[in-house]
């Protein structure tokens, strides 16, 4: 595996490469049909201009994002995209068995050779209920705590190298590389780079010492980015993927032609989270709704706070925040995540930020 497959190519005056993440929003009065027809636009959109690669996250239960089965977006987004890396950002690991997961991505990567990621979480994306219902059990904080088992197992079944006298010697991940090495077979043994996600301090270690790159969720978790980069860095060790540190960040960021529409947009997006952490997941709001609702004191207080850490405004200030976040951070990739009411105005961010930076408009030589 090249570390090319994780480092990507700054273009224009981002200061790192740029990426684009993907919650699939499907906004009130839309449909999961519509937000996915915005995705395959999106991602090709994303390859025209030089953004590094694609990512999908997996969420359950949540009516206003359509990405429960990243696998099978990601492959409908391959069959439309030619260059560009995709990936999950994240799987949940412990919501799957780790030969599940092993036999989705190594078809992926036989359907879109050397372009996908395997980005792995430990969260639920979803509430307790829901996790129960996936996992099939009550034991919810198993899954969690037995994460780096868990990705060791993964990391096996990717590799196919399970030790003699192991009970999963003989089991193989297809399409995978026992298909290379058995009589006659020409596969390649190549399979995914695999990356760690979180919002705090487990994940970063854990990726340090495994020598792998490292993905931090500051879209929602902004306090604590800095303090899990510091950690991700002071816990690496080189090794066979990367032989220095290679963190990229999640940063919510909102471009609009107006700044008025920028902040309606913004009022929503802290709407839809009041009411997703309040137990009343819905349909992404319309900024009409948003204006009208009644926020209490305290919600206005989260309506400030988490508007606070989200990059938007006109191109030019989502520019300056973005550099500024860079500054602050030192991450080596931003990938860029918007939430608007509409898939329209989600293109047309990503558009006006690819502008700002001058990013290549006539599309890149295939490698």
């Amino acid at each position: 595996m090249s570390a090319d497959e994780i480092r990507g190519t700054t273009h224009g005056t981002a200061p790192v490469p740029l990426s684009v993440l993907d919650l699939v929003t499907v906004g009130a009065g839309s449909t999961a049909t519509e937000a996915l027809r915005t995705s395959v636009e999106l991602s090709r959109f994303a390859e025209s201009r030089g953004f590094h690669r694609y990512w999908v996250a997996e969420h359950h239960s949540m009516p206003g994002v359509a990405s429960s089965s990243p696998a099978v977006i990601l492959a409908h987004l391959a069959a439309h995209t030619d260059r560009i890396r995709l990936g999950s950002g994240g799987v949940m690991l412990p919501n799957h068995a780790p030969l599940v997961i092993a036999e989705q991505f190594g078809t992926l990567e036989a359907m879109a050779p050397g372009r996908v990621d395997l980005g792995l979480g430990r969260a639920p994306g979803t509430d307790g209920a829901t996790a129960a219902a996936l996992r099939r059990t009550d034991g919810l904080n198993e899954g969690a705590d037995d994460f780096p088992q868990q990705l060791a197992e993964l990391l096996r079944f990717l590799d196919d190298d399970f030790p003699d006298g192991h009970p999963y010697r003989r089991i193989h991940a297809i399409p995978g590389p026992v298909q290379g090495s058995s009589p006659g077979g020409v596969q390649s043994a190549h399979r995914p780079p695999v990356w760690l996600l979180g919002s705090s301090g487990f994940s970063a270690r854990l990726a340090g010492m495994l020598g792998l790159p490292f993905a931090f969720a500051h879209h929602f978790s902004a306090q604590n980015t800095i303090p899990a980069l510091d950690l991700y860095r002071q816990a690496f060790r080189p090794s066979a993927v990367l032989d220095r540190p290679y963190a990229l960040i999640g940063v919510s960021a909102l471009a609009a032609d107006d700044e008025r529409e920028a902040r309606r947009q913004v009022r929503a997006t802290a709407l839809n989270m009041i009411r997703l952490r309040t137990g009343r997941p819905g349909l992404f709001p319309d900024p009409d709704e948003a204006e009208k609702y009644e926020f209490s004191p305290m919600e206005e207080d989260f309506v400030a706070s988490w508007g606070g850490n989200i990059v938007h405004g006109t191109a030019d200030e989502v520019r300056s925040g973005l550099d500024d976040l860079y500054k602050r951070t030192g991450a080596d990739e931003l990938m860029l995540t918007t939430h608007a009411h509409r898939g329209d105005l989600r293109l047309r961010s990503y558009e006006l930020i690819a502008d700002a930076y001058g990013l290549p408009t006539g599309g890149l030589p295939t490698a």
